[in-house]
Formats: C-alpha cells, structure tokens, sequence
C-alpha cells in the first residue's frame, strides 16, 4: 500500500507539470481559463465595452521583431489578435504549436494573427528561426520585453508558460488563458472563433 501511494505521488507531480512550464503566482482554486466580461459601468454613462482595454504597459510595449524592427500590439488594432507568452526550453508550448498553426490557417484571412511573445531573451535570431521551422510555426514570433511580460503576469496573475490573451479588434481583452492543456487549448479556440465572428 506504502509503494502505490509513492507511485501515485510521484505521477501527481509528473502529470501537474505536463499543463505549463514554471509555476502559479496565484493561491486560489480558478479555473484555468477566463474569459474577461461585464464590468460594471455607474448608472448614466454610456456603456463602451463590457469588455476592459488591454493594458497600456502591453499594448504600447515594443515587441522585437525577428528581422530587428520593433513594433506594438496597438498598431495592430482591427485585427484579433492571440498573444501566446512561450519559450523554446517549454514542453506544454510545444504541445499547444500545431493547435495555434491550425487556428493561425483557419483565421488568417478574417483578421486574426498569433503573435508568439518569446520571453527568452537569450535566444538569438537564428535559434528562434530554426526552432519556428522545426515546429512548423505559421505566426508572427517576437521577443516580448520586460515591461510587456510584467503586465501580462499581472493580468494573469500566473507566472508560468505558456499562456495566451485574446485581444478584439477594438484592443479589448476577451479571455486568458494559463497552461497549454488540452481542454485550456480548445476553450482558447472556441473564443478565438467566437471573437473573430463578430
């Protein structure tokens, strides 16, 4: 009995890893994934969106380009946009690529891009060019800098890999998600469909 529960502790540990790279700064019991919605707006005003704006450390951080340029996600808006935090050294990011290759082909031509944020700065240009061939990767790759990957931590509030953020075409946030699973993959794909409708 004393062997099968050190089998089952140790597989407990193995399988928990299998979700994300790193761990959660966060101590409650969430679900995994959020989708962001109905802030409450005071009685009067003119409602805008029941959905918050990305935050402006995200949105007007320069994310670097593998060609050197840099750019923002806000020069980006009127596209919806998948902003997926991940590392070359990061199992569960592997896992999740040939999903977000398939979403990038299903959406490319009503608006929609997978920004890659690479938030290993140590990567070079060709590491990163060899690794997206590898995998086969259809999307946009880009370092995120510091200021970005802090504000997107502090959305999440989760400070493992991967995770993504839905952004709509009006730079509003419409969902998080933490870990690479599968269920957290296919709730992520049903929103992007979603959003992307309308």
């Amino acid at each position: 009995m004393l062997n099968n529960f050190a089998l089952f502790v140790v597989l407990a540990v193995l399988f928990s890893g299998l979700t994300g790279c790193g761990g959660s700064k966060g101590t409650s019991n969430e679900t995994a994934s959020n989708v962001v919605g109905n802030a409450n707006t005071p009685a009067g005003e003119p409602k805008k969106s029941e959905y918050p704006p990305l935050a402006s450390a995200v949105a007007q951080s320069d994310m670097k380009n593998l060609d050197g340029s840099t750019s923002k996600v806000a020069d980006r808006k009127g596209k919806v946009l998948l902003l997926n935090m991940w590392a070359t050294w990061c199992g569960p990011c592997r896992g999740e690529m040939p999903e977000l290759v398939k979403m990038q082909d299903e959406h490319r031509d009503k608006g929609f891009e997978i920004i890659g944020l690479n938030t290993d700065d140590g990567d070079t240009k060709e590491m990163v060019e060899e690794f997206a061939a590898e995998m086969k990767l259809n999307y946009t790759l880009v370092w995120a800098d510091t200021a970005m990957q802090n504000g997107l931590l502090k959305i999440s509030n989760f400070n493992g890999i991967p995770q993504s953020f839905v952004v709509d075409r009006d730079g509003n946030l419409r969902g998080v998600f933490r870990g690479g699973g599968k269920n957290e993959v296919k709730k992520m794909e049903e929103l992007v469909a979603k959003v992307v409708a309308e």
